[in-house]
């Protein structure tokens, strides 16, 4: 039998219209969905707003005089750096030295593009020019959050507790955070700071035991929950470093060759009776006299007689950079030029500039690169490669350069 076209067209015709209907249908189901995840992300950015991976674990009582302190002028704010990238929040206690063997290196400088060495001074620019600066902040920045990104990657996020912003000290005037490295012309920055905060008129007026012992500076960690959020969110923060092995002589020259009462008794005595055979009585007694190969062998002792110490703990322990993200990093080698460009860029008082003396052992001659070898030209060679392991994190995150050639 033969069906007439008429009945092949009106099977179409009903067939389009059905189609239509289911068309209109879902075209009305998905503006539905679409509005419903317009409400969702709206809920969830403000719900990012109110959190914050500056969140601490222990709460405090909250402080209720902690915001009534007068509120600055808003600063001259930093540059932006151009080609930087903040990081995420991750774990620093995942690239100690300890957890960095020689493959891992090798991997991380075979995909790493080459760093430009950030103490040369390009050709036509005078080292202390803003342009400069601006270059070379950028390049430290990026360095270092590449650095955490490629020793963290998959690692979770993780909670700021109190002892990672203990060795912080806070300016609320011009909004500093200034993480203190010792060995590292701390004494002095923290006399910067104490003028900023408007304690003494002059740096040059501060004697060296009320730096230290005045109590006059507040850390970050003496603040409430909310305190310490805000200004991790809004200050610039500050971190400076010296070179590793330089910084670490320093720290030995300054403790153990000079006179004192706290370094001998505490960490000499202990350090000579574990590690020199047929000690005399009054070095046992004393704690005087401990030769740096001697602290080298307590410093990569895994079962230290005594424990370890600010003021040779690398600065990557210390200031936690991959954590707290720092907008600033300063190198000891060119520390008055840099400060000074800080100073200036955090609206700091023209007549303010970081001072050049120096108030302990001041006869005695800087700790320099020459002395440095010298010193360590008393290790062999497995002391000094086991020595360079342990800073490794702080060579590679802030482009210090190898200090022997027998070094891998």
């Amino acid at each position: 039998m033969r069906i007439p076209c008429s009945f092949w067209f009106l099977l179409l015709l009903g067939a389009g219209g059905l189609l239509l209907l289911h068309l209109q249908d879902l075209t009305e189901t998905l503006q539905q969905q679409t509005q419903g995840a317009k409400v969702t992300f709206s809920q969830v950015q403000a719900t990012r707003k109110e959190q914050c991976h500056y969140c601490l674990d222990n709460d405090r009582q909250s402080d209720p005089t902690e915001d009534n302190f007068p509120r600055p002028v808003q600063p001259v704010q930093l540059p932006v750096f151009p080609g930087v990238q903040r990081s995420s929040v991750i774990n620093p206690r995942d690239i100690t030295a300890s957890h960095v063997t020689k493959s891992h290196r090798k991997l991380l400088l075979k995909s790493s593009p080459p760093v430009q060495q950030l103490n040369a001074d390009p050709p036509g620019q005078i080292r202390d020019s803003p342009e400069r600066m601006i270059q070379v902040q950028s390049s430290r920045l990026r360095l270092m959050r590449e650095v955490c990104a490629k020793y963290t990657s998959g690692t979770a996020k993780q909670t700021i507790t109190r002892t990672h912003v203990s060795r912080i000290y806070v300016e609320d005037k011009h909004k500093l955070l200034y993480c203190e490295v010792p060995k590292v012309g701390c004494s002095n920055s923290k006399r910067v700071l104490m003028v900023l905060q408007g304690l003494a008129s002059s740096t040059g007026e501060i004697q060296h035991d009320e730096v230290h012992y005045g109590n006059h500076l507040k850390r970050l960690d003496s603040f409430d929950q909310k305190g310490i959020i805000r200004r991790l969110k809004t200050y610039t923060k500050v971190l400076f470093l010296r070179e590793p092995f330089e910084r670490l002589v320093s720290a030995f020259r300054d403790k153990f060759e000079s006179p004192n009462s706290y370094y001998h008794p505490v960490f000499g005595k202990p350090i000579i009776s574990r590690y020199r055979s047929n000690a005399t009585q009054y070095a046992l007694r004393t704690g005087a006299g401990v030769t740096f190969k001697e602290f080298i062998q307590y410093l990569l002792d895994v079962h230290r007689p005594v424990g370890m110490d600010i003021h040779w703990e690398p600065a990557g322990h210390l200031c936690s950079p991959c954590l707290l993200d720092y907008d600033f990093i300063g190198k000891f080698e060119t520390l008055e030029e840099e400060a000074n460009f800080l100073l200036r860029s955090i609206g700091a008082p023209s007549n303010l500039t970081f001072p050049s003396f120096k108030d302990r052992n001041p006869n005695a001659e800087r700790t320099s690169s020459e002395i440095t070898r010298r010193y360590f030209a008393q290790l062999n060679v497995t002391e000094r490669q086991r020595t360079y392991d342990f800073y490794y994190m702080d060579y590679l995150m802030f482009n210090y350069s190898k200090p022997f050639k027998d070094l891998y």
